[in-house]
């Protein structure tokens, strides 16, 4: 069984596979499928319209599909890699371990944000931008410009003490577990880590910055972590609905996949320890 943990607690050899196989996925072309298959969603994705992985209750069991499908990628590379986690309510700081140079590399430099440190900056000819917003094709951050603060735990307890998953009417304006995690309403978790690291990672196109992998990551170590604090609750909608994906509802891309066949990820991994 797969665990994935902490990035604080990998090995040096851990991280350089890690880092390895993102790098060879990138070469042999695969790597930018992710990134355009998570715009294109992001670009249709709206809170009138049919949503699937944003602004939507399936937002939590499709961002684990597709953590998921890129994990198994970076297994056929390497089987011992697996995705680490970056708990930003722990590493904060723009100094943090996170950004050295031997796992993603440094804060963008002043005026063009481009990261020029760490196996993923322009200069180094590796990581080249093909799917991108603009002619710039390099890496960009903006490491605590857009917002000055990251999560802090007590904000994350608050929101893993929200009882029901989702409600209607199922778009960023909605109460409920999933829309705090996401950010649109309350404390603002996960949008707010996009605006924080800035550069890439503010736009759709955010799997450019390998960061999004171990945000992600964390954001669906703490959807299991709801879910075992509130046994009793559950996915949400459970019947068909108008525009979103019900609880057995096939999710696009994949039209193999339904929210509940990605409720238990212990079928597929585990976690280090609980948050």
């Amino acid at each position: 069984m797969a665990v994935r943990k902490n990035q604080a607690t990998l090995t040096a050899k851990e991280k350089r596979d890690f880092v390895d196989a993102l790098l060879q996925l990138k070469r042999l072309g695969r790597y930018d499928a992710y990134v355009s298959t998570h715009n294109r969603f992001i670009v249709s994705d709206t809170d009138n319209g049919e949503r699937t992985g944003h602004r939507s209750p399936s937002f939590l069991p499709w961002h684990r599909k597709f953590l998921l499908q890129f994990e198994q990628d970076l297994q056929s590379v390497n089987p011992a890699v697996t995705l680490p986690y970056w708990d930003w309510t722990a590493d904060r700081t723009a100094t943090a371990g996170l950004w050295a140079d031997d796992l993603l590399g440094g804060n963008g430099r002043s005026g063009d944000n481009r990261v020029t440190t760490g196996p993923f900056a322009g200069a180094g000819g590796q990581w080249t931008i093909t799917v991108r917003p603009d002619s710039r094709d390099y890496l960009r951050r903006s490491l605590g410009t857009g917002v000055a603060q990251l999560p802090t735990r007590a904000e994350v307890e608050s929101v893993l003490a929200v009882q029901t998953y989702d409600a209607a009417p199922w778009n960023s304006s909605s109460a409920g577990f999933r829309n705090q995690l996401e950010g649109w309403r309350g404390v603002n978790l996960h949008n707010r880590v996009h605006v924080w690291v800035g550069g890439l990672m503010g736009t759709g196109m955010s799997p450019n910055d390998p960061v999004f992998w171990l945000h992600h990551c964390f954001i669906d170590k703490l959807w299991a972590e709801w879910q075992r604090r509130h046994p009793q609750q559950g996915y949400l909608p459970t019947a068909a609905t108008t525009n979103v994906v019900s609880l057995n509802t096939a999710m696009k891309p994949w039209n193999d996949t339904t929210p509940a066949d990605m409720l238990d990820h212990t079928r597929y991994y585990t976690y280090d320890s609980a948050f």
